[in-house]
């Protein structure tokens, strides 16, 4: 018996799912590879922070990156050396993602002369001249016109480097934001807005802080900056998304404007039990939305990589954080010399 038109469509339709379900994505697997290193770094050393948070050895404030890993590992992955990185207190991960080392991180935390700024700067006032990072800021949206400023310094000095200005959605309601962004967008600098929206600020959430609701990649309409919306918990739209804003800049077009839709799992700080939202919603987000889940199971479903991989990264990445715990541990405090030093810097 002939088979009906109908049925000769619905069969060639099914074998063309077969086709595309057995033919493998184009993409860079050796670079996914190094994005799931470099998340499961960032969350390691986060969780691992917060213990010696718990234990009194970090003192003051420390606000932790878990959940919104993709964001800065997405973004620096695109990112040339020479590029320049600035964000706001939240910045553990923007650090280890720029490439500083564990070791200097961490002895930082915990005030020791082992860290970057020597156990000044603490969790939020790390710098690093040599990684072009240019610290984390305490000061809600003060670090916008710095940023803004280093794209300032790249364009007079004809530089093709970009400024990776970072700045959460707590902050997007600062008077200083805008005037950057019209400074930026008169003058065409090369700088990146990233606007790290998990959601809640400090813990109010977006439909309550912002008229413009969660559409904050339209704030520079104003300005003429175009802007646009991510999915922030997937590393590989994070990337393509970073590749065209990246490029937009380079090309001396101006600024851009980057809302990546994120999540952070724990409070704005430790000190913060987060009674704002419900445990079913950050449970929900973790069981079916989490970064690193995703490129795991990629990486598994696709034939990418192993169980037994997967789990010599999570050894690897785990010996350096407790690498980095101890050197923390074992690396003194500071001199007390040392209140003098970084005070001037010769013109």
């Amino acid at each position: 018996m002939a088979k009906s038109p109908t049925g000769a469509k619905t069969a060639k339709k099914s074998a063309a799912k077969k086709a595309a379900a057995g033919k493998k994505p184009n993409i860079d697997i050796d670079q996914v590879k190094e994005d799931y290193r470099t998340m499961l770094l960032i969350r390691r050393f986060e969780e691992k922070a917060g213990q010696l948070y718990g234990m009194g050895l970090i003192g003051g404030f420390c606000h932790l990156y878990i959940g919104q890993e993709a964001v800065v590992t997405g973004i620096q992955g695109v990112a040339k050396d020479d590029d320049g990185v600035i964000t706001s207190y939240r910045d553990h991960g923007h650090m280890l993602a720029a490439g500083m080392e564990a070791r200097g991180v961490m002895a930082e935390l915990t005030g020791r002369e082992g860290g970057y700024s020597r156990g000044k700067g603490g969790s939020m006032h790390m710098f690093s001249k040599e990684k072009n990072f240019f610290g984390g800021h305490g000061i809600v949206g003060a670090q916008v016109p710095i940023g803004t400023g280093l794209a300032f310094a790249y364009k007079f000095r004809d530089e093709k480097r970009v400024s990776l200005t970072y700045v959460g959605d707590g902050a997007m309601n600062q008077g200083q934001v805008y005037e950057a962004f019209n400074m930026a967008s008169l003058w065409k600098l090369p700088v990146i807005y990233v606007i790290e929206n998990n959601q809640y600020a400090m813990g109010t959430s977006a439909d309550r802080h912002s008229a413009s609701g969660k559409n904050l990649h339209d704030r520079g309409m104003a300005h003429g900056i175009p802007g646009r919306e991510v999915d922030g918990m997937d590393v590989m739209k994070v990337r393509e998304a970073a590749e065209e804003a990246i490029e937009h800049c380079r090309a001396g077009k101006g600024p851009f404007i980057l809302e990546m839709k994120t999540y952070r799992y724990r409070g704005h700080s430790m000190s913060d039990p987060a009674k704002y939202r419900t445990k079913d919603e950050v449970n929900e987000m973790r069981q079916h939305h989490d970064p690193i889940d995703h490129v795991r199971n990629m990486l598994l479903d696709g034939g990418y990589a192993t169980e037994e991989d997967l789990k010599a990264v999570d050894k690897e990445i785990k010996a350096i954080v407790a690498d980095s715990a101890e050197f923390a541990q074992e690396s003194p405090e500071p001199d007390a010399s040392e209140l003098w030093t970084d005070i001037l810097v010769e013109a």
